[in-house]
């Protein structure tokens, strides 16, 4: 039996729609930052030639890029839903993410292991350089410690913003359980690029003190592989959105209690949900319904136990389609889930917990 028209669940407001003003907050202060640091960075590369400046300032650009991939993917999820895409558009949050990895990893990391391999080998066929030749030596060290306070304080933000929604739990639990992509993401390229400031630092300071330029290079490629684990890690994790995750075992174990609550419902025989976008969730469920009962009060059984689990969940919008069915193993257990996953399940349930 489906759930109450769609329509109603669309009007529905929730406080996950707070978590996303935090997340488009999270967003803006990274975008000015990166926006900013990359102008500064690029100028330091023209006055010196410092390639960890090079690949510092692409660094920071493709975070511009990314965060305005973030604002856009947020704007096309609110669409309202259609003939074509029933369920919505929330899901493209995840999509826009997901290129966020592609662009971090092709031109951000890539190219910055490019650019620390052709400064290498022109290093080592140099053998009269000097890194105070040019009276801007000092500029790329300037700008990284600017760019580190400026990255500093987008990183607060995203922090604070993150301490709002993550209910206390670690923070890598909190990135990789996160349904919200935002977020995680912004934290992830804040946190990555403070690392390849200090990576930028080290090789741009060892070449001033020891006038080899084989430093330089050697910090672009740590930046480089620093920016490839960043979106080998996003690309896994928006992967797995993509493909329909679950709900989170509390929310999944707050909506079964709430179907099982109405005096006309036996039990959950068994139910699935999934995400079609952070703050949505798809339910379905076989409910056990008496032998006896009559059409109308199996009707009244389900309205209500639709009602109970809407009000168990208030931060997410349900999309409930309901079954009753006659029990044939009364007293048993419902399965959540494909049953055949059972042990893996409960295992990373306990983990959230």
């Amino acid at each position: 039996m489906a759930s109450r028209d769609e329509s109603q669940d669309a009007q529905e407001s929730s406080s996950g729609h707070g978590a996303e003003g935090e997340s488009t907050t999270a967003v803006l202060a990274a975008l000015a930052a990166n926006l900013g640091i990359a102008v500064t960075k690029f100028v330091a590369w023209l006055l010196t030639g410092f390639s960890s400046m090079l690949a510092e300032s692409i660094h920071s650009l493709a975070d511009s890029g990314n965060q305005v991939l973030l604002l856009v993917g947020a704007k096309r999820a609110r669409r309202p839903a259609d003939l074509d895409h029933p369920f919505g558009f929330g899901q493209q949050r995840y999509v826009y993410s997901f290129l966020v990895a592609i662009v971090l990893f092709v031109l951000g990391g890539l190219f910055a292991l490019y650019e620390a391999y052709e400064k290498v080998r022109e290093s080592l066929s140099e053998e009269d350089y000097d890194p105070f030749a040019s009276r801007w030596w000092w500029v790329p060290l300037a700008v990284l410690g600017v760019a580190m306070v400026m990255e500093g304080l987008s990183f607060r933000t995203a922090v604070r913003a993150s301490n709002k929604v993550r209910d206390g739990r670690p923070w890598l639990r909190f990135v990789r359980g996160s349904k919200s992509p935002e977020l995680p993401v912004v934290l992830l390229e804040d946190s990555g690029a403070l690392i390849g400031l200090v990576l930028a630092a080290a090789g741009v300071g060892l070449t001033l003190l020891t006038g080899n330029p084989v430093f330089d290079g050697i910090g672009s490629g740590l930046i480089g592989l620093l920016l490839v684990c960043v979106a080998a890690f996003l690309a896994v994790e928006m992967g797995s959105l993509l493909v329909g995750e679950a709900a989170g075992s509390r929310n999944r174990a707050a909506i079964i209690a709430a179907l099982e609550s109405p005096t006309g419902v036996d039990r959950v025989i068994h139910s699935r949900t999934m995400h079609l976008g952070p703050d949505e969730v798809l339910v379905a469920a076989k409910v056990a319904v008496g032998a006896t009962d009559s059409a109308h009060d199996v009707a009244a059984a389900i309205d209500e136990a639709e009602a109970a689990a809407r009000a168990a969940v208030p931060d997410l919008t349900l999309v409930l389609y309901l079954e009753p069915d006659v029990d044939r193993t009364p007293g048993a257990d419902s399965v959540d889930g494909p049953p055949w996953d059972r042990e893996r399940r409960a295992a990373a349930d306990q983990r959230e917990e």
